[in-house]
């Protein structure tokens, strides 16, 4: 048999070059982040469960964090440029076996943030639907229409998704900087206090908790790189894109979480957050602003919520993509559009699996916000921080044998600061877990969730070696990205 023959044609096994510009990327980014859907809902939460006042600090110290991490994640995609990049850092950094295992873990964890998001938008919606209509349908209607447009976009070309997503990602965060503004200038009456800041209010029991609720907010920064492939002149697109998108996700998100104090004051923000929950935000935007800029910020909550399921399906169909094409996963998924260049099997699979999950949840009366959105958004943002802990090893380890003429802050000292504070994050997010996902200290499910990754990892090792074992052609193309579908490394 020919090697065309055995693998995808060079037309079907690329995804489109050239169409993206830092703007678009950085659109990506932020949309996959949510910036109202966090600053309505993760930060009301934050507050409420915890109790934590400095929450603003707290998206301070982790935008530091993740900009540490960036560091080093960017330097290698200069080197090794793959949609799915974490999945090739692990295995060009750690070896082929620890690559498959990483490939799994992210399967999970980016399947799990993209699912959990059809859980919200029926409680963003039916609010709007009641005010305007009287009444709502079920939140699993809501959640197909959602779906539906969803699943049709992820079909079409990459750039268009990205000019969709800054339509609506520019609206979302200007009605979140107008909502601030309210905040701050007809909050005020009673001055402003800046304790949202101090140290002291962030360094407290419940620190742990606090940071692993607002550490999903930084979710989609890492998508800068999946997108490396498809993007304009990537050495500078991709870390421009990357930091910007860090740099905005963490100012926006400290700066709304303090602004949401000012009307109650620092010793009334929990109160007020336990009792209003997401409506808090448009409830001070009614008051400051008028009943008309609230209702505009709550059609922007739904927009936002359908923004960041279009960034998380192309990040999490590129992920499936890269591995079809490499034949981890069947090479029918590493095939893409002639006419469209997008990754058509990996986005068809993120929409069956879509379905699959409204429709379990809706005949089972499951909650959506709480066993779906929350506990979906809570594992998968366990998982991120895993697969950002193994990328920081990965750049050290692959570096080690060649530096390439990067220096040592990149590729040594930098990812080790930045594997020390995710570690401790990751540390503090387990002993927590049972807060963060609102369930007693003795439920089995603050074990069950971490559980699963273990099982993915066994998992991953067994298909690893199957795959050496069985199809060491295979096995010796994992992490090269294009270069496996072209037969390997010339």
């Amino acid at each position: 048999m020919s090697l065309t023959e055995q693998r995808p044609s060079a037309v079907s096994a690329a995804l489109a070059q050239d169409r993206l510009g830092v703007p678009s990327i950085v659109f990506f980014v932020i949309s996959a982040a949510a910036p109202l859907m966090v600053v309505a809902g993760s930060v009301p939460t934050a507050y409420a469960v915890t109790g934590v006042i400095g929450v603003p600090l707290a998206f301070l110290l982790l935008g530091a964090v993740f900009s540490l991490f960036a560091v080093g994640y960017v330097t290698m995609a200069r080197h090794v440029v793959n949609a799915g990049a974490f999945y090739a850092y692990a295995a060009q950094g750690l070896g082929r076996t620890q690559g498959v295992v990483t490939a799994w873990v992210a399967l999970l964890a980016y399947n799990a943030l993209q699912l959990g998001l059809y859980g919200i938008i029926g409680s963003a919606a039916e609010p709007l639907l009641l005010d305007w209509f009287g009444g709502s349908p079920p939140w699993w209607v809501i959640a197909l229409v959602a779906w539906a447009l969803t699943g049709l976009l992820g079909l079409l070309r990459v750039d268009i998704n990205g000019r969709i997503l800054s339509v609506l990602l520019v609206s979302e965060i200007a009605v979140v900087l107008l909502f601030d503004l309210g905040d701050l200038f007809g909050g005020a009456r009673n001055g402003i206090s800046f304790e949202g800041f101090n140290p002291g209010a962030l360094f407290v029991p419940g620190v742990g908790a606090a940071l692993a609720t607002v550490v999903a907010g930084f979710a989609g920064i890492e998508s800068s790189v999946v997108f490396a492939e498809e993007s304009k002149d990537r050495h500078r697109t991709v870390p421009l894109a990357t930091y910007l998108g860090i740099g905005v996700i963490a100012i926006l998100y400290s700066i709304s979480a303090w602004a949401q104090t000012v009307p109650t004051g620092p010793d009334g923000i929990v109160k007020a957050a336990t009792e209003q929950g997401p409506a808090l935000i448009f409830g001070q935007a009614g008051e400051h602003l008028g009943n008309g800029v609230a209702t505009i910020g709550s059609v922007l909550f739904v927009t936002s919520s359908i923004a960041c399921m279009i960034a998380f399906h192309n990040t999490t169909a590129r992920y499936i993509f890269a591995l079809g094409r490499e034949n981890v996963l069947p090479s029918v998924f590493g095939r893409t559009s002639a006419r469209t260049a997008a990754p058509i099997a990996g986005s068809v699979l993120q929409t069956v699996l879509g379905l699959i999950v409204i429709t379990v949840y809706a005949v089972a009366g499951l909650d959506p916000v709480t066993k779906l959105f929350f506990t979906f958004g809570t594992f998968g943002g366990l998982g991120l921080l895993t697969l950002l802990t193994v990328t920081s090893i990965s750049v050290i380890v692959f570096f080690s044998r060649d530096l390439r003429e990067e220096t040592a802050w990149r590729t040594r000292f930098a990812p080790a600061l930045s594997i020390v504070a995710l570690v401790v994050i990751i540390g503090l997010t387990l002993v927590n877990f049972d807060t963060v996902l609102g369930v007693a200290p003795d439920s089995p499910m603050r074990w069950i969730l971490p559980a699963i990754y273990v099982v993915a990892v066994v998992f991953g090792v067994v298909w690893a070696r199957v795959i050496k074992a069985t199809r060491p052609e295979v096995y010796a193309g994992i992490g090269l990205g294009a270069q496996a579908a072209a037969g390997g490394p010339r």
